[in-house]
């Protein structure tokens, strides 16, 4: 029977378990987004999410825990630094996890794409960027043909020519005997 057990085992003993969250983990935030199996995913996502809630609080007791977690300089000083300033807002939920199509081919497990969701440039709007928008020909009721403005938006290139039919090599023959 399965009762009272949170924690999935992927398989590994507990050292070998914590070593591997830790490199993943620092892999994440270094990177923003990694390729993994889905069920080391959700491990991860465990793993991770507070580790990012106490980066918010920048202080040497927090740094120090953040490290022991991760064991990785680098990694620790780009959570506390960018991935902190940018999750500042969010109260929690601070990675997305992406199911891929595609399978393993050597074991066909599940592929799945975790991402932290404040770094995807993907979903974002971009609602500041309109193009201007320029009438063509008509005139709106009530103006004079002199007062309006026509732009003339440059012609788009002429569409190729498509390809003569496929004829046959005797039909080919009969064309140059003509000739």
């Amino acid at each position: 029977m399965r009762h009272g057990k949170k924690v999935n085992h992927l398989g590994r003993t507990a050292s070998h378990r914590s070593a591997l969250l830790s490199n993943m983990a620092s892999s994440l935030i270094l990177s923003k987004r990694i390729t993994t199996t889905v069920a080391k995913a959700k491990a991860l996502r465990k793993y991770v999410e507070p580790l990012i809630t106490k980066a918010k609080s920048d202080t040497m007791h927090s740094r120090r825990t953040v490290f022991s977690y991760l064991q990785n300089k680098e990694s620790v000083k780009e959570l506390f630094g960018t991935v902190a300033s940018r999750t500042s807002e969010r109260p929690g939920g601070y990675t997305r996890i992406i199911k891929m199509a595609d399978v393993r081919l050597g074991d066909n497990a599940e592929m799945c794409l975790i991402e932290l969701v404040d770094f995807n440039d993907i979903y974002k709007k971009e609602g500041t960027a309109k193009k201007a928008k320029t009438r063509r020909g008509r005139v709106a009721k009530g103006k004079k043909a002199e007062d309006a403005q026509v732009v003339d938006e440059p012609v788009a290139e002429e569409k190729a020519e498509k390809p003569a039919k496929k004829t046959s090599k005797k039909a080919d023959k009969k064309s140059e005997e003509k000739e």
